[in-house]
């Protein structure tokens, strides 16, 4: 009946596997039958905190009780105790806008971007330099931020200007012209194939572009909030970039973004807003996300969790060579490359008729984004069933 109802009246925008699910416990879904699933996805990087987390649940039904929205025209409690984590957790000298999505902030770090470069120099900086395979969001803007042709299709044109798409790091000083005001990053791609950059070559980057005035925007709308290991993946690298985006995982499921920069001042009232943006409840459901995970990483558990579910990739991939020519990723953002991009599609299918939901990344990249707080029970039967998928397409 439901399957019929999303058919008539959703715009069909998704390749939908017509599953019903309905309840989470942690890292495992179930669905209308009764079925267990073990969720290598989270949401693709958005349940942090698992499903049915009960402290989330509770933070958020309180919050609900009492005030959903108000709108920004008003001081919002929850919102400015959100901001002051993000910046205290980051250990930069920021100041935070809060919006619904990671395109939107995304959107927020490229107006501000554009701001500086207008105000800072006696000709106008507007380009942004991102790299092939990038993905930042599917707005017109950000659509034309993200280094793949694919998403550029014609009849959504025309596009925006000033963006252009450099192969790898070291390209990047090549393009840079008078006209460039910063280079936007993810210092691991999600979408374009769970791949990290070298850690010395970002630190160049970073201290290059800062000796000429111009930004280092990083976006952090999947590896942040500890999807890295840390509570950013900025802090891996060793870098203090000008913006940083953040949005999936930070409040559990609840829609919002972040857009946190050190130009404190760039905007002024009027500049940018958000009706919905970092209101009651979104920005509840953050400090709760936040205060869980930062226990979390403080007890040990974190890292325990990251050590383990990282030791069982090697296995895998030796196991099964007619499959996998590597694994990738770092933290609880990770992929095997697979032979090719109809055996990862094969794999993906097995999987989930196996009881294991995982992802696809770029064009032969198995992606697995589960949630921070998974057990290692349910790692073990992930595996579990992901071997067994392995060994039927065998």
């Amino acid at each position: 009946m439901y399957e019929e109802m999303d058919k008539e009246f959703v715009l069909n925008t998704y390749a939908r596997n017509y599953i019903n699910f309905k309840q989470g416990i942690n890292a495992t879904l179930y669905d209308d039958k009764g079925r267990d699933y073990i969720d290598f996805t989270s949401g693709i990087g958005v349940s942090s905190v698992g499903h049915g987390n009960a402290r989330l649940a509770n933070a958020i039904c309180e919050q609900a009780k009492n005030l959903i929205h108000t709108s920004n025209l008003y001081l919002i409690e929850p919102q400015a105790k959100l901001a002051k984590r993000l910046v205290e957790l980051s250990g930069f000298d920021m100041a935070v806008f809060f919006g619904n999505s990671g395109a939107e902030a995304n959107e927020g770090a490229i107006k501000i971007a554009r701001k500086y470069g207008e105000k800072n120099f006696d000709n106008k900086k507007y380009k942004i330099i991102t790299l092939e395979n990038s993905f930042h969001g599917r707005t017109i803007t950000t659509v034309k931020a993200t280094g793949q042709e694919s998403f550029h299709k014609s009849e959504f044109s025309p596009y925006p200007d000033g963006f252009s798409y450099d192969k790898n790091i070291k390209k990047i000083y090549d393009s840079i012209d008078d006209e460039t005001i910063a280079v936007m990053i993810e210092l691991v791609q999600g979408e374009g194939g769970v791949q990290p950059f070298d850690k010395n070559e970002i630190k160049e980057l970073a201290k290059y572009l800062k000796d000429r005035g111009l930004l280092l925007i990083v976006d952090e709308v999947q590896t942040g909030v500890y999807r890295s290991g840390e509570f950013l993946a900025t802090n891996l690298y060793d870098i203090e970039p000008d913006i940083i985006t953040l949005a999936k995982g930070l409040a559990g499921g609840v829609p919002i973004g972040a857009v946190m920069t050190k130009h404190k001042d760039i905007f002024v009232p009027g500049d940018h807003g958000s009706t919905f943006g970092g209101n009651f409840l979104s920005t509840r459901a953050g400090v709760e996300v936040i205060n869980i995970l930062e226990s979390y990483k403080n007890s040990g558990l974190l890292d325990e969790t990251f050590l383990y579910f990282e030791e069982k990739l090697p296995m895998i991939c030796e196991s099964y060579p007619n499959f996998f020519t590597g694994h990738v990723g770092l933290g609880l953002m990770r992929g095997f490359r697979c032979k090719d991009a109809e055996t990862l599609t094969k794999l993906v299918n097995a999987c989930f008729d196996e009881g294991l939901l995982v992802l696809k990344a770029g064009k032969n990249t198995l992606r697995m984004l589960p949630p921070i707080t998974i057990s290692k029970d349910e790692i073990n039967e992930g595996f579990k069933r992901m071997t067994s998928a392995l060994d039927k397409l065998s």
